[in-house]
């Protein structure tokens, strides 16, 4: 389960809380979009997260281990599983000094030097506010058919087989 869940923080590019805080109630699998309450969110605001086909087969795996309304359940009946979880898979996965928090910037780097999506469209998968005032009051949509591409690309660049760099020392020449 702390896999499954590292594994949807990542594709999402959600925060700790806001992944281990996941209700199945805020799941629509049709529409493919996890609607997280303003309640659990950083900016008090109603978020909704367009889910790549790699995020729903983790939900579908998640739903065979269900034994509640949470999508990553805790040992304790009722309950989520605990944040340091998270950290804990990381770990194990040979995460290094890497952070949780590490893979929404790793995302942001993403989008940014790899991609020609506009910032806007990352800034709302992260569900960052504008601190532009005056851009902030005209901004009405979600640019939800752009942020469903752009989720669909991330997850393609996480989970393609990359091809094998050839690395060539400085000072000597590439053989064969």
């Amino acid at each position: 389960m702390p896999a499954l869940a590292f594994r949807f923080l990542i594709l999402s590019a959600a925060r700790a809380g806001e992944v281990m805080g996941a209700k199945w109630s805020e799941i629509d699998e049709k529409a493919r979009i996890w609607t997280i309450p303003a309640s659990r969110m950083k900016a008090a605001r109603v978020h909704r997260v367009v889910l790549s086909d790699e995020a729903m087969a983790v939900l579908k795996k998640a739903a065979s281990y269900r034994v509640d309304d949470w999508v990553f359940p805790g040992r304790r009946r009722g309950r989520p599983k605990a944040l340091t979880t998270l950290t804990r898979a990381l770990r194990a996965a040979g995460g290094g000094d890497s952070t949780v928090h590490g893979w929404r910037s790793a995302f942001k780097d993403w989008a940014s030097e790899r991609t020609t999506f506009p910032k806007e469209v990352s800034e709302m998968a992260l569900a960052h506010t504008i601190g532009d005032k005056v851009e902030a009051a005209y901004r009405r949509g979600e640019l939800m058919q752009k942020r469903a591409a752009m989720m669909a690309a991330w997850a393609n660049f996480l989970t393609a087989p990359q091809k094998a760099n050839k690395v060539v020392p400085h000072g000597t020449r590439a053989l064969g």
